[in-house]
């Protein structure tokens, strides 16, 4: 029985990191058209509703009494600020691509509960840190160009788009460190409907500003309603049955497969290429991300 409760467990995992790795390639679509600011909010606003319906079916509303300033401020470094980050990164960025930096979420943690909670850092999680961070480099590098020198064109820099998907990383590794200080006790899902329910009060009026000039096509519509109920409402349903079944570290552990099916289905459905410089980034990401949270350890 315990077997196959750990089959099941881990097909689940892998569905979970095909979910959150498709997420990439549907930003990649529907960014371009409804804009960053609006498939944000759109898609915490449909991923809200599909939550606090589940909240209603589990009775779990209560759980959100009295901690919306501390729901909203996850709200906002979990969910509002990340989204809109990486569908901006999209705009330039391929799913892939954007994926792994995704990846570097438990680098930053680190960094994050360092300074803030006074974690200790290992040298090996410090060298896994700088190695983390020349994958990001050699991730990238084919597309950094400084200056407008050689006839480049801005359209193809990628430094801004980089940055802005390492700050979404960034913001996760924050609002990780402030949940486990503020939220060790209040139920996962109810967290969960609660920070997309105050990201998306955040997010709607400010993209109220940004309303397309004309009708998105079918194709970007039909990745803001797949990112919103199933990448999003249906991944966070599926992350709570794994940390309930595994535990908290074991499913954290999606966070490595997620590159790679962000790589394949860019590469499968958007036709996006493949490189061996990407490829390389890549796995000195990883190498770095596995160092620091110590999966791996320097002999």
């Amino acid at each position: 029985m315990k077997a196959l409760q750990n089959y099941q467990s881990g097909i689940e995992l892998v569905t979970l990191a095909a979910l959150w790795g498709a997420s990439f390639m549907f930003m990649r679509v529907g960014s371009p058209e409804f804009g960053p600011f609006l498939f944000t909010a759109l898609r915490t606003g449909i991923a809200a509703l599909f939550l606090y319906f589940c909240l209603i079916k589990y009775q779990q509303t209560s759980a959100l009494a009295g901690r919306w300033r501390q729901i909203f401020v996850v709200g906002a470094l979990n969910t509002a600020i990340p989204f809109a980050l990486f569908g901006y990164a999209t705009l330039t960025l391929t799913a892939g691509t954007t994926s792994v930096i995704n990846a570097t979420t438990p680098m930053f943690g680190a960094i994050v509960a360092y300074f803030w909670l006074k974690d200790k850092l290992t040298l090996s999680a410090t060298i896994g840190l700088i190695i983390g961070f020349i994958g990001v480099y050699l991730l990238v590098s084919e597309n950094l160009h400084f200056g407008d020198s050689a006839g480049q064109s801005n359209s193809t820099n990628a430094l801004v788009p980089t940055l802005a998907a390492l700050l979404a990383a960034m913001c996760y590794g924050i609002s990780a460190n402030y949940t486990k200080k503020h939220f060790t006790g209040i139920k996962p899902l109810a967290l969960a409907a609660g920070s997309q329910i105050s990201a998306t009060a955040i997010l709607l009026p400010i993209s109220l500003f940004f309303i397309p000039e004309k009708m998105p096509s079918s194709a970007a519509i039909g990745s803001v309603l797949l990112i919103g109920t199933i990448c999003t409402g249906v991944a966070y349903i599926l992350f709570f049955r794994l940390i309930a079944q595994l535990g908290p570290a074991k499913a954290i552990s999606v966070t490595y497969l997620i590159p790679a099916f962000g790589i394949l289905w860019g590469a499968l459905f958007l036709d996006e290429k493949i490189s061996l410089t990407m490829l390389l980034g890549g796995v000195v990401i990883l190498i770095g991300v596995a160092l620091t949270t110590g999966v791996i350890k320097r002999r």
